[in-house]
């Protein structure tokens, strides 16, 4: 007995050690078998991060896992992704590791974890899954190698938390599915065998720019009987809901080569109305469990035929209620006499002979009915829509009688009575001549509030004329906040708006008394996502617009308007614009204004230029024209009339200038004075100096002793001036303070911050009678014309000023000219002298002898006494010595007045 437990326990002991080798012995030869198949095969990159082996994940079953599997396309498709897996793992018996590397291993099971599926079908109707290699040497379409690789003789499959992409340019067909969950239990080894699916996802499918279902739950249970050597499929038990929706499919599906045979029929197992809220997605029907319906609902659809390049399955799908109701328990109104007819058509299985009708399409809340009726022809290619409409609504009784999941409120009656008739290709080639519309549609004591608008917007009255392809708006009258606004015009593209991607195209003439822009600020929203509860992780994160608290002017990127207008007052932040006038044109979010013209600053002002909100800074460029407009008021209204000339706070009086300028805005569309690049032509066409209002100037009439600001004259003064990059620099100009002649040049930044140059011409008669009396001894000339250059700097900033009085250029330039007039006068004198000379000589002039003789005695100077540098040197010390004491007496000055 112990030697049998002795053997039993040894053998134990030989599998635990194999089950524990066997990933090492055997990894290595199914990685290359993989890398084998795989490259033998497939005619793409195909990449994993790595292989595991394990015979304990699903003991006595081996479990291979390949992880961050990458599937990429080589040409027509090089570059894009086909698939990309977190996770699969193959699972088969452990004799199957024992087979040669020419044996096909047989799979049991597959599991595909986290995967992203993205096929693509071009234009020319490649596939981006068509990746198999096929043997170029075979006359017939044959796999590369039919030998070894893996055999799907599978009892189970799943596809777990994974998204599959499918875009085919060519049908115009977009199919997307989310949070795809899938899998299935049978035997692929047989023939014959049932297939017990079980699937789930979020399904988006658009066809020909149009969206059929927009993120729509739908889960599928079906049996399947499956015959595998025809590929034919039937469906055998099964239950299927769109959203909420319940439907039953019965018949089959079978792949014969290129052709796809279908006769499937589909119905709702029930008739209860519930099922027509079921279709709406859940998250704007809520929950339906506890509605009040009346009425049936009935879906009952087939499709039949055969599915090819040529061909699609004939379709009948009628979806139908008769005199149906429903009321939500939480809200005070109910639907009431529903009807609904509609069909999807096709009876030739060409895909341009499928069409929609719906017939007496109407309800009713309380005493307002509405109903519709039409067609859609040619649904799948130049679709061609007859629409009749005609009702009275009142918006406030919606969210009354349907829980809108909108954070707004809306009031007002609209009525309707219009019919159109229209091709599609007509709309985008727009060509509204064939456009045939007729009826009218008005709005009154319209209403809404949004937490993203300032104000409530009222629209008293609005009427619509359809005729033939334009409408006409012949009456448009708006309220809101400050604002007021009536208008008139035609709008030319309705339908292509509505039905395409088209921007709303039209022209206007508006009116009123009062703009406000703030009226119009929007506040700007971002998405967040909504907490969920742990229970809920596994869905698809909510989010919601939560409001930033910031505002800004959005100029809308689905107009293409013209507007006329004309202002009596335009408000803006604290502008007031009176008597506006001009045409502004709304185009590609961006704002063209031209010929605007208005009365502002007890001037005018005219502005052309544009403003866009394309980029996710604004930008503008602008030309204005801004004539005898009050200094004082355009300085503390503009902010740029304070980056560009901060002296004007000190001025009183008008000025005019022409301004060109460009740059970026902030949201609120007021510039970032940094960013601006332009000129500027200014006029000062009066004006009054205050120095008290600018330290600049205070300063300098307190330091400046001989200067008196009280006579400064800037009446007709011009300058330029250019600014780029935060810096405005001013071209050299001068004027008068009275007999002192001003030259400035040098340029400040919009931070304030300054670099001028102040050249002063004095007269000598200013610097005090010592001073003054000095200097005319020194130049010889008489003190009314004796002027001495004093250069002054001025930096740091305008509330802050350095004044800088260059000293040595000042006694440099004072020698120049003494030293100069000097050698003038020496000039004159000698040539006095060799005049009286050559008179004397000649006999002409003898009456002048004795004068002649004196002239010559003063010139006895010109010999060489003393030399020119010494004669230099001591005009410089008296100039010094001038200045110095000037400068002390300024000192002393600006000491006292402290």
């Amino acid at each position: 007995m112990k030697k049998v437990f002795k053997i039993i326990g040894i053998t134990l002991l030989v599998i635990i050690v194999l089950l524990i080798a066997a990933p090492f012995l055997f990894s290595s030869q199914i990685e290359n078998f993989v890398k084998k198949t795989i490259n033998n095969n497939v005619n793409a990159k195909v990449e994993f991060a790595e292989l595991d082996l394990s015979l304990f994940r699903s003991f006595p079953d081996a479990t291979v896992v390949l992880n961050d599997v990458s599937v990429i396309n080589n040409a027509p498709f090089e570059g894009d992704t086909l698939a990309d897996v977190e996770e699969v793992t193959l699972q088969m018996s452990i004799k199957e590791l024992f087979k040669g590397s020419d044996e096909a291993k047989r799979i049991d099971e597959f599991n595909v974890n986290n995967a992203y599926i993205n096929i693509l079908v071009d234009s020319l109707g490649r596939a981006n899954y068509d990746i198999a290699k096929v043997d170029s040497t075979s006359t017939t379409t044959t796999p590369a190698d039919t030998t070894g690789g893996f055999s799907l003789d599978l009892q189970h499959y799943e596809i777990n938390n994974s998204r599959l992409n499918y875009i085919d340019k060519g049908a115009k067909m977009a199919l997307r599915l989310e949070e795809l969950n899938h899998q299935g239990t049978g035997d692929f080894s047989l023939d014959q065998t049932e297939l017990d699916t079980d699937t789930e996802a979020i399904v988006s499918f658009e066809f020909d720019s149009i969206n059929y279902l927009s993120r729509n739950r739908v889960d599928l249970d079906a049996v399947i009987q499956m015959d595998l050597e025809n590929m034919k499929y039937t469906f055998l038990e099964n239950e299927a809901h769109i959203n909420q929706l319940p439907l039953t499919f019965d018949g089959f599906v079978q792949v014969d080569g290129d052709d796809t045979n279908i006769d499937l029929t589909f119905k709702t197992p029930s008739s209860d109305f519930k099922n027509f809220l079921a279709v709406i997605p859940e998250v704007y029907a809520k929950n339906i469990e506890n509605v009040e319906t009346k009425g049936d609902f009935v879906v009952d659809g087939m499709i039949k035929g055969t599915a090819n390049e040529t061909y699609i399955p004939k379709l009948d799908i009628k979806v139908t209620s008769n005199n149906a109701s429903f009321k939500y328990p939480d809200l005070p109104k109910s639907v009431e006499d529903i009807n609904l007819d509609l069909r999807v058509l096709n009876e030739t299985g060409i895909v341009e002979d499928t069409y929609l009708t719906f017939n007496n399409v109407k309800f009713r809340i309380d005493q307002d009915r509405f109903a519709a009726n039409g067609s859609v022809k040619n649904l799948m290619g130049n679709m061609l829509v007859d629409l009749d409409l005609d009702g009275t609504l009142n918006l406030a009784n919606l969210d009354k009688a349907y829980p809108l999941d909108m954070d707004l409120d809306l009031n007002g009656i609209l009525t309707v009575d219009a019919s159109t008739s229209f091709d599609m290709n007509s709309i985008e080639k727009e060509q509204y001549q064939n456009v045939k519309s007729s009826g009218t549609a008005a709005i009154k004591n319209f209403s809404y509030k949004s937490p993203e608008i300032p104000n409530e917007i009222k629209i008293s009255s609005a009427r619509v004329n359809l005729t033939q392809g334009n409408v006409s708006v012949p009456e448009l009258n708006l309220t809101t906040g400050k604002t007021d606004l009536q208008a008139t015009g035609f709008i030319q593209n309705l339908m292509g708006f509505l039905f395409t991607d088209q921007e709303l195209k039209g022209d206007f003439n508006v009116k009123s008394n009062t703009f406000a822009v703030n009226d119009f600020m929007v506040a700007q929203t971002e998405e967040k996502p909504v907490a969920t509860s742990e229970e809920n992780t596994s869905e698809t994160p909510k989010t919601e617009k939560v409001i930033t608290g910031e505002e800004a002017i959005k100029i809308p990127s689905f107009l293409d308007v013209a507007l006329t207008f004309n202002a009596n007052n335009i408000l803006y932040d604290n502008l007031k614009l009176t008597n506006a006038k001009g045409k502004l044109i709304i185009r590609d979010e961006t704002a063209t204004l031209q010929n605007i013209t208005s009365d502002i600053f007890n001037g005018n002002i005219a502005v052309n230029g544009n403003v866009s909100t394309k980029t996710e800074t604004p930008t503008f460029d602008m030309s204005l024209d801004l004539n005898a407009i009050s200094i004082a008021e355009s300085f503390n209204g503009l902010e740029l009339m304070q980056g560009l000339a901060p002296i004007a706070n000190a001025l009183q009086g008008k000025i005019q200038t022409n301004l060109n300028l460009k740059g970026n805005l902030n949201n609120d569309l007021t510039p970032i004075l940094t960013s601006l690049a332009g000129d500027a032509l200014a006029q000062i066409l009066t004006a009054d100096v205050n120095p008290e209002k600018m330290p600049l100037l205070s300063k300098l009439d307190s330091q400046l002793s001989f200067i008196d600001l009280d006579n400064l004259d800037l009446n007709n003064l011009k300058t330029k001036l250019s600014f780029d990059n935060g810096a405005v620099n001013i071209q050299p100009f001068d004027f008068k303070i009275k007999d002192v002649l001003v030259q400035i040049s040098g340029s400040h930044g919009f931070d304030m911050n300054m670099n001028y140059k102040l050249n002063l011409d004095v007269p000598a008669k200013y610097l005090g009678n010592q001073v003054g009396n000095t200097l005319s001894q020194l130049s010889g000339s008489t003190l009314q014309n004796t002027k001495v250059e004093i250069p002054v700097g001025l930096s740091g900033t305008f509330r802050s000023p350095q004044i800088n009085l260059n000293m040595q250029q000042a006694i440099n330039n004072l020698t120049s000219k003494i030293v100069e007039e000097q050698k003038n006068n020496l000039k004159d004198k000698g040539k006095n002298a060799l005049n009286d000379l050559i008179n004397k000589q000649l006999g002409k002039n003898d009456q002048n002898q004795q004068t002649a003789t004196d002239s010559t005695a003063t010139t006895k100077p010109q010999t060489k006494v003393d030399s020119t540098k010494t004669q230099e040197k001591k005009i410089e010390d008296a100039a010094k010595s001038i200045l110095g004491g000037l400068l002390n007496r300024n000192k002393k000055k600006k000491d006292t007045a402290q």
